[in-house]
């Protein structure tokens, strides 16, 4: 046993083809040095600490406050990401190099900044909700001036028919309507009236509420606002309407402003005398011009403060990152008696030990420490975590083949195998030689330029790409393949190869191969005579019904389902050949096989007793020698068994394929449509075009002769 664990051992690592041998190893790390080592692991990234915590709560940790620290931090950073998004700004793409800070300075930045953000944001919203106001106040000064004009006229007449229309009825004879004040000449001072401006959407309501508080002694005009005013919370543009609400009665004005306060409807003074509205105007327009400087200055410092904050994001979340990952991974290790020194469990590949003491050395001369990590092997119980190596080529393989499961401890990498197959078997529904040759053009643009995307922050669908480029590789080059053989170029027959010749070499290809090609027939072959037959005429039959009912009802009426004259007659005919067809794959070859055998040993099962010396002359090849007791029960239970795997594959094959065909159909139309409206539509335009340059030519040089 232990020379074939030491012969184990001794053979060459399979790389890829296994997962690596791993190895449970202690680390005693002093606390000076441990931040640095932590680190220096994670970037060589070959040891799985073990949790020797796990009885803690997160609360409960070492380096519970630091881990509180870098979640703050991170929580700015996405403040100043989610602010440079809002400003239309853009991060940079290649954020500057520098030497990383120390986290606390780092922390005392970002305070500043957001500090300094949050100072401006304020600022900003007040002078843009001053600005809205002032601009609404605007907007009410000219719509309402018309309104005002306006009622001066024709006040008393709409008053009439109001109070006609609406309130004739006695219940409300205790309040005084409009129209009787109006039409007292020495009491016009009781008509007032409430300017302001409402959302567009609110307006119907708003109108309503207010009719059925007043009782409907009220006359409300409105105007659309004609410009959009930005809201200062949510930066969208929002349609206003301007309102005047002709009331009398204290009573009343107290029930619309109410009613305006509920509705966030603005209300704004407007005098009813045209020379102290045009001066207000002038006044609301100097300070209008005035909040836009201030407010484009504003603008202007907070995208240089966040132009300034956006170069250095992409370093500043990633250190944040990085450190909050070291002070996690430092939770998961225990203080010794002393609490000078942490120790830690972890896994690592065999392999990598020599790595992992190189970094943890580094790590001590680089922290100035006087005492050395002391690293030492253990012996492990349970069993090892699962490390494969990967590469640039085999990661997107490891990775399909992981989110599926991951494979135990030294067993083989179903992803090496994953290589061919995943392609391949794309391929095989993808087989198109013209798609395909697309597909390579475009895995081979992406690895041309990996070094360059690499580094470079990628949309989600382009990091999908750019990740699986070598798969992308790999399935155009399958597909070039397998539409060759398809005969397949963009969807259209593409023939290429010579035709192959099929040629009965077999005593029984009779009584075999010729029932197989009449079931297969009846069933695929009918199929297929039945696709084209509907593509010719366009018929809406339901093949699936046609295919179910010939065998469940053969004799009934096919109704909608015929597609031409005498196929009833034809499905029986069929039928009844597949059914015939059956036998014959089943009986004769058996029996055919046990003729020949006979005839082929007769005379010979009583041979003569020959002597030493005439069995020595025997050839060594013979069939005297090497005769081999014929069994007519297993070749038949064997052809038994391959007529029932022909039947059922012929009938699966064709359900099948009736999906194939409708995905080949789709496939086809999207083709189609893609030569017709694309690619004609462009040659066309081309055509036109020399067409009309050469009459050009032609009639210049016609003027010109």
């Amino acid at each position: 046993m232990e020379r074939i664990e030491r012969f184990i051992d001794n053979l060459p690592p399979m790389d890829l083809m296994r997962s690596e041998k791993m190895t449970l190893v202690q680390l005693i790390i002093p606390v000076e040095s441990a931040h640095r080592a932590v680190s220096y692991l994670g970037e060589l990234g070959l040891l799985q600490f073990r949790d020797l915590n796990a009885e803690k709560s997160p609360f409960q940790r070492t380096f519970v406050n630091q881990v509180k620290r870098c979640g703050e931090m991170s929580r700015k950073l996405r403040f100043f990401k989610d602010q440079i998004s809002k400003a239309g700004l853009l991060s940079s793409v290649h954020p500057v190099v520098e030497p990383d800070v120390e986290l606390e300075e780092l922390e005392i930045q970002l305070a500043e900044h957001e500090h300094e953000l949050v100072e401006m944001n304020s600022n900003s919203e007040k002078l843009r909700q001053t600005y809205n106001e002032l601009l609404e106040f605007k907007i009410v000064l000219q719509k309402a001036g018309g309104f005002l004009v306006s009622s001066n006229n024709h006040v008393v007449a709409e008053e009439r028919e109001l109070s006609e229309t609406v309130y004739s009825n006695d219940d409300y004879v205790e309040t005084s309507s409009l129209l009787e004040q109006e039409m007292r000449p020495s009491d016009q001072s009781g008509l007032r009236f409430i300017s302001g401006i409402i959302c567009k959407s609110k307006a119907l309501r708003f109108e309503r509420m207010l009719f059925r508080a007043t009782r409907g002694n009220m006359l409300f005009n409105q105007a659309p606002a004609g410009e959009g005013i930005m809201d200062p919370v949510s930066a969208e543009m929002v349609e206003k309407t301007v309102f005047v609400v002709f009331f009398s009665g204290e009573q009343a004005r107290t029930k619309i402003l109410k009613i305006c306060e509920a509705f966030g409807a603005n209300c704004y003074p407007v005098p009813e005398d045209i020379s102290k509205q045009r001066q207000i105007t002038r006044e609301v327009l100097s300070r209008l011009s005035e909040l836009e400087t201030t407010l484009d200055a504003g603008i202007r410092h907070r995208n240089k403060a966040l132009t300034s904050i956006g170069y250095h994001l992409t370093q500043w979340m990633n250190m944040v990152r990085r450190e909050k990952a070291v002070y996690d991974t430092l939770n998961m290790l225990n203080f010794d008696v002393t609490k000078k020194c942490l120790v830690g469990e972890g896994w690592c590949p065999i392999f990598a030990k020599a790595q992992i003491q190189e970094a943890l050395q580094r790590a001590t001369f680089d922290s100035n420490s006087q005492v050395g990590v002391i690293f030492h092997v253990m012996d492990a119980v349970e069993s090892p975590p699962t490390y494969f190596r990967t590469n640039h080529f085999t990661n997107a393989y490891q990775e399909i083949v992981d989110a599926y499961g991951v494979a135990r401890y030294l067993e083989a990498n179903p992803a090496v195998y994953t290589v061919i197959t995943f392609p391949f078997l794309f391929a095989v529904m993808f087989g198109d030689w013209g798609h395909g040759i697309c597909l390579l053009l475009g895995a081979l643009v992406l690895i041309a330029r990996e070094s360059r995307l690499s580094t470079q922050k990628l949309g989600s669908f382009m990091e999908m790409l750019f990740g699986g480029r070598y798969v992308l590789l790999l399935m155009s080059l399958f597909s070039i393949y397998c539409g060759l053989i398809y005969n397949e170029f963009f969807s259209v027959p593409f023939h290429i190869f010579g035709g192959s010749a099929y040629k009965c070499r077999d005593a029984t290809c009779r009584y075999q191969f010729v029932p197989q090609m009449i079931f297969l027939n009846s069933l695929f072959g009918y199929l297929s005579l039945l696709i084209i037959i509907k593509w010719c005429t366009g018929s809406q039959a339901d093949l699936y019904h046609v295919m179910i009912y010939m065998f469940l009802s053969p004799t009934d009426d096919l109704g909608d389902n015929e597609l031409f004259w005498g196929q009833r007659p034809l499905q029986i005919l069929l039928l009844l050949l597949a059914l015939v067809a059956v036998p014959w794959m089943l009986f004769p070859k058996p029996l055919i096989l046990k003729k020949l055998h006979t005839e082929r040993f007769q005379g010979q099962t009583y041979g003569i007793l020959g002597t030493s010396e005439f069995d020595l002359d025997v050839e060594p090849d013979s069939a005297r020698q090497h005769h081999e007791e014929f069994n007519f029960s297993e070749v038949f239970v064997h052809q038994m068994i391959h007529s029932i795997e022909f039947v059922l594959g012929a009938v699966s094959n064709t359900a099948s394929y009736l999906r194939l065909w409708a995905l080949s159909l789709a496939h086809s139309e999207l083709s189609t449509v893609f030569y017709e409206k694309v690619l004609l539509l462009a040659w066309g335009s081309l055509d036109d075009f020399f067409a009309s340059r050469m009459e050009w030519t032609t009639e210049t040089s016609l003027v010109a002769e």
